[in-house]
């Protein structure tokens, strides 16, 4: 059976790009179905895209239907993906929001499918905070956003705003289409971010893990179709929408939510930078300047890794994290060994885009019997292959089993 794919096309000079998306899409057995916002027909005529779908372009939220079914909504079912390529900051503004004052707009609010949105606009419109923060709202949402590229706009300017590369959404709609359901009906615990340990009312000891790695992973994981639970320490980003979010703040919290939560799960995914030590006693009152040194003695904090490594349960995976400066797969290996890993991600925080705030990653993935060592690429990516690696341990485990 074709899938569909819905085609929201807005007014830009872009828009004509997107009836070469549309054919392509097309020649390899999609069903598109398209809807233009009335400014968008001002730039390309609703007949390219009728002739290459054979389908009626929708821009009329009121328009009459043959079968007299509620086209926003019988489109909206049958979508396995929403695009909105080229997207203005206006309907991108919408969306966020909730309007729902057009075809597209309406089909986009009542779609439940996976979305995709590929900015076009001029420079300062893209880089307007309010365009921004709309940008990372969608985000948050779920939506997938394809971010425009660099280059001489429509406009005369010479900046970022240009829609990109049409063959690079082409395979970011593919992707998204083909790993839907990978994960459909496991069950994923993912830990991010940092814990802190107070060493009086006013102070805590931490690190400086932004929790972007853990959150990707998250989003990827819900992206493939699984439940998702994901416990993070205190991190200044939005929680992914449609996953289970458990906040905590030391590693004694953690553990406690890891141990109320692993025996369910199918994958879990220890992304956290959780703190080896705490302070053995936290002060009652604000530690006031006392000398030249100040002395406080540290207890070990659990170890949740191990813990989950002594007490996995046969059908899961179970994947941590090693972030080092040193002896990066000497001591990967052995984290794997001694907690009972399936797989570490290993990384070098020296190393140029991988580690703490970053928004990439180069990481090292580390297997009983294999290593691969990869390219840098964004979070989210490397979140996907991870989960990618994972899929394979567990079909290997389910032909164990079988044997």
């Amino acid at each position: 059976m074709k899938k569909t794919v819905v085609l929201g096309v807005t007014g830009g000079i872009a828009a004509f790009k997107s009836a070469q998306l549309c054919s392509n899409l097309i020649k390899k057995g999609y069903d598109v179905e398209v809807i233009m916002t009335k400014n968008a027909t001002e730039f390309i005529s609703p007949l390219t895209f009728e002739s290459l779908t054979k389908h009626n372009v929708m821009v009329s939220t009121f328009e009459k239907v043959a079968d007299r079914s509620v086209k926003h909504i019988s489109i909206a079912k049958r979508a396995d993906i929403f695009v909105i390529v080229p997207a203005s900051a206006n309907v991108i503004a919408k969306v966020v929001h909730g309007i729902a004052d057009d075809m597209l707009t309406t089909t986009f609010l009542a779609a439940t499918c996976k979305k995709l949105i590929a900015p076009a606009m001029n420079t300062n419109m893209y880089e307007n905070p309010v365009t921004k923060r709309n940008i990372k709202e969608c985000i948050a949402l779920g939506y997938e956003i394809v971010a425009p590229e660099v280059g001489y706009l429509a406009c005369g300017d010479n900046g970022k705003g240009k829609l990109a590369d049409i063959d690079f959404i082409e395979e970011r709609i593919e992707s998204l289409l083909q790993e839907e359901n990978l994960l459909k009906g496991k069950k994923v615990l993912v830990t991010a971010g940092p814990t802190q340990e107070a060493l009086d009312p006013v102070r805590f000891i931490t690190n400086h893990s932004s929790g972007k790695m853990g959150y990707e992973i998250a989003r990827a994981a819900r992206n493939m179709g699984a439940d998702v639970t994901l416990i993070s320490g205190p991190v200044a980003l939005d929680a992914p929408a449609d996953v289970h979010m458990i906040p905590i703040i030391s590693a004694n919290d953690m553990f406690t939510a890891v141990k109320e939560n692993y025996k369910d799960m199918d994958i879990i995914i220890k992304a956290a930078a959780v703190g080896d030590y705490r302070p053995q006693i936290i002060a009652e009152n604000k530690i006031k300047k006392q000398g030249d040194t100040l002395e406080i003695k540290f207890v070990k904090n659990p170890d949740i890794l191990a813990y989950l490594g002594e007490h996995k349960k046969e059908h899961q995976v179970i994947c941590g994290f090693a972030m080092e400066t040193q002896n990066l797969i000497e001591n990967a290996k052995e984290k794997l060994m001694k907690k009972n890993c399936d797989m570490i991600i290993a990384n070098n925080l020296k190393v140029e885009g991988a580690g703490f705030q970053t928004d990439t990653n180069v990481a090292t993935i580390i297997k009983k019997d294999t290593i691969e060592t990869l390219d840098k690429m964004s979070k989210y990516d490397l979140g996907k292959t991870i989960l990618h690696h994972i899929c394979d341990i567990m079909d290997e485990k389910k032909g164990a089993s079988k044997c």
